[in-house]
């Protein structure tokens, strides 16, 4: 879903202005901004994971890593789809294969791939 693409990139244009400084904020306001009437969306649990993950890790550009914080297992997920673009850019352009490398088939992708993707290409 393009909407949490365009949720990451504002919420890391956001911290990087100043104006938020925590990412949890950050996306909270993003998310706010590109699904105003939708509270289901704004509170998905699996794209924020994803977000504050790469964050944390200090994997945004931007964005000061944050150590102290313990990854979910979306952030894991996401820190791992970033080691596997570092080997094979390609799969930018594939989510669905990236999941797969991943997470396996177990798993159904919800849109953590989404928020690497669109970070790793802005």
């Amino acid at each position: 879903m393009a909407g949490y693409r365009d949720a990451a990139v504002l919420a890391v244009e956001l911290i990087s202005s100043g104006n938020c400084v925590e990412p949890a904020a950050a996306w909270g306001q993003a998310t706010s901004k590109v699904f105003p009437s939708s509270a289901s969306l704004r509170d998905k649990g699996c794209p924020k994971g994803a977000f504050l993950g790469l964050c944390n890790e200090g994997l945004v550009v931007g964005v000061e890593s944050r150590n102290d914080a313990k990854s979910s297992k979306n952030g894991e997920y996401a820190i791992d789809a970033v080691k596997v673009l570092r080997k094979n850019k390609f799969l930018a352009s594939q989510p669905d294969l990236l999941w797969k490398k991943v997470a396996g088939n177990a798993k159904t992708q919800n849109h953590q791939m989404d928020v690497v993707i669109a970070l790793w290409e802005a």
